[in-house]
Parts: C-alpha cells; structure tokens; sequence
C-alpha cells in the first residue's frame, strides 16, 4: 500500500511502480487516463542525433549543452518538437532529466520521443539471461523517458535478424510496462531492417497493438527506400527526416528529400516531421536546418491547399 499521493514525491511514485511491475507483485492492464497530449499536425522538429559531435555537458564556446537546445530551438529555429537520443544524455538521473523537461516546458518545446541507443541491450537475445537483462535495462529507460514526458519510445533494432518469437515477446513486455508510463514502443527502420522494406509492417503485424513506426528517411539501403517508406508510413507517429549534404543552391543529390516527403504525405502522414543532420560544423549545421524547414513547411502549405481542391 502506498502512502497518501501527499507524501511522497512524482519520481518516487514512478520508481515504486517501476519496482514493482519489474518484479512481477504489480501487472499492468491497461494504462491510465491521463492527461491529452498536444498534437503534433504540422509540426517540424530535430533529433538530437543530428547534435552528437557539438555537445558537451559544461558550457564551452562552440559547443551547445542538451540543457540548452530548447532555448535555440525557439530563438533560431523556430520549432519546438525535440526529439531526444539516450546517447546524447551525460546523465539518467532523475534530477537531470526533470531539468531538461523544465528547460523545454519553459521555452515552449515537446520532448516526443527518446530513442534509447543501447547496443547493450538486446530484446531478442536467445540467452535468456541476456534477453531479461535487456528488457530490465529497457524498464528503467522507459522510466526515464516518462520523467522528460515523452510519449515515445524505440528500442535499438539490431543488425542480425532477430527471432520474430522472441523479438514478439520483448516487443510484448516493453508495451505492458510502457503503458504504465503512458510511453508508446516504436520501431525504426536501423540494423537488419534498414534492408528489409516489409519488415516493420510485418513486426508490427506479429507484436500487435502498442507498436507504432518511426520511418527514417536516410536509413533504408537506396534499392528499396521508396518501398520502405510507402510500407512503414501507414503505421507512422513521427518520422527521422534525415537529409546530409546540401548543395549552395540547398541541393540534395543523395536522394529526392521532395519525394520521400509525398511518400508520407500520401499514406496519410502529418508529422511531426524530425530532421536529422549531421555536420562537423554546428552553425552551418542549424543555417541548413532552417534553409529545410522553410522548405518542408512549403511542401505542407502546397500539399494541404492541394487536398482542399
């Protein structure tokens, strides 16, 4: 029995229910009303994939803090969803995590979705020892994911093909518990499945409720990345909107950024819309994230007036 909700603290409640469902003494049924959240029709954000080479944890000139990115998002980019990276953090502690939730509820920003980039960890792994130890792992992201308030979470896929039994019951276990959190599990067309155009559909099709996808534009194989994405945008919450080099007329030659665009817009896909780009150089980095978000909120206004005709 818990104490009354007065005397003990949200992130001390979180942790005993995460304890407890870990333990097996709590199972999770359904998940619990909650608050709405906003909605993300329209919107263009960044992951903080695109900003690994240029963060550091102290303030150090041309270096950018991650407690700091929703004040830039708001003062140069104009934008507000973030789209988090778990190896992006210096730290999952709670203190810190509830840090970087007030920077970005204080400058206007949503943290959707934390992509947990721990190689560590495996859901499918056919040592079961392995396998309870990643899903235990997994928990405790989960956790940390609801503490930022995201509403979003995909586990690392694997480069060898996984055991679609297994993969169906880690799949299985992370969706229980994250709805005790009120966190949706995502897949990620990374690793094996970056290749495989049918496969997020048909893990999605094997797992069941609860799994939603994360299409990435810039990680399919070239041969199948129109098919790849007209398969996995059906099932899409939020989409990676990777582009790389730029040309001095904002040209992207490694493929047709406009295309992948009505791809989604086509299934049905109304954002949030998320570019990941790296560069080694942090200010013509952010110059070519405003130079693609001028450019995709043309293609929306252009495809939203072309739906109303």
């Amino acid at each position: 029995m818990y104490p009354a909700r007065t005397s003990i603290s949200r992130r001390t409640a979180l942790h005993m229910l995460g304890t407890a469902v870990a333990s097996g003494s709590v199972s999770i049924l359904a998940e619990p009303q909650k608050a709405a959240a906003p909605p993300l029709v329209g919107e263009i954000g960044l992951t903080t994939g695109t900003l690994t080479r240029h963060l550091a944890t102290e303030r150090q000139p041309g270096k950018l803090r991650l407690l700091d990115l929703p004040q830039l998002m708001r003062d140069r980019l104009g934008m507000r969803v973030i789209d988090l990276m778990s190896a992006c953090f210096p730290s999952f502690e709670p203190a810190y995590l509830e840090e970087l939730r007030a920077a970005a509820e204080q400058a206007g920003c949503i943290l959707t979705n934390l992509k947990l980039n721990q190689p560590q960890f495996d859901l499918a792994a056919t040592d079961p020892n392995q396998r309870r130890r990643s899903i235990e792992g997994y928990f405790r992201s989960i956790d940390a994911a609801a503490t930022l308030g995201c509403r979003w979470v995909r586990p690392l896929p694997r480069n060898q093909r996984a055991d679609i039994d297994l993969l169906r019951d880690g799949y299985r276990r992370l969706i229980d518990y994250g709805a005790s959190r009120g966190v949706t599990l995502l897949i990620e067309n990374f690793g094996w499945i970056a290749s495989d155009p049918d496969a997020i559909p048909n893990v999605i099709a094997e797992v069941g409720a609860g799994l939603a996808a994360s299409p990435d534009t810039g990680n399919w194989t070239d041969a199948v990345r129109h098919q790849g994405l007209q398969r996995a945008f059906p099932h899409a919450v939020t989409c990676d909107f990777k582009f790389f080099t730029l040309g001095p007329d904002g040209e992207h030659d490694k493929y047709d950024l406009r295309q992948c665009f009505q791809i989604g817009w086509d299934a049905g896909f109304r954002g949030p819309w998320c570019f990941e780009h790296p560069h080694a150089d942090l200010d013509r980095l952010l110059d070519d994230v405003v130079v693609m978000r001028d450019r995709l909120r043309g293609w929306i206004k252009a495809s939203q007036a072309d739906s109303a005709t």
